[in-house]
């Protein structure tokens, strides 16, 4: 009986210990990173507690994953990868937003997580460059 016991303790414990990959190579910038934006969305939101820590928790998974795509990729192909990850992670905040939440969430995205940005004065000194 206590053999039994004490790999039933010992599994529990294993399974406990076990994380998500993508969050194992967690770091505090981009904790910070996920946080900052989270506050963010917040002020127009108004999350609850546990909808704000599981909103950190998904801004900060996607986040690991879309620096490991600026990593890999490159061009046109990195932007469709960062879209299409984009896209994945609305489509996640659906389960902790509520519906009017998630409407907004939706319209104010491209204001707080930008796709890309393009400094046009960076492109004309570029080009100037270049000539």
């Amino acid at each position: 009986m206590k053999t039994l016991i004490y790999i039933l303790a010992l599994a529990f414990t294993i399974q406990l210990s076990a994380q998500d990959p993508i969050m194992q190579k967690d770091s505090e910038a981009l904790e910070s990173v996920a946080t900052s934006i989270t506050k963010k969305y917040d002020d127009q939101l108004g999350l609850d507690g546990k909808q704000f820590t599981l909103f950190q928790k998904k801004i900060e998974e996607f986040l690991i994953r879309e620096e490991k795509l600026h990593e890999t990729y490159t061009g046109k192909e990195k932007l469709d990868m960062i879209y299409n990850l984009r896209k994945a992670e609305t489509m996640e905040m659906r389960n902790i937003l509520t519906q009017p939440q998630f409407d907004l969430y939706r319209r104010i995205k491209p204001q707080i997580q930008p796709l890309a940005v393009v400094d046009a004065d960076e492109d004309k000194t570029e080009e100037q460059n270049n000539k």
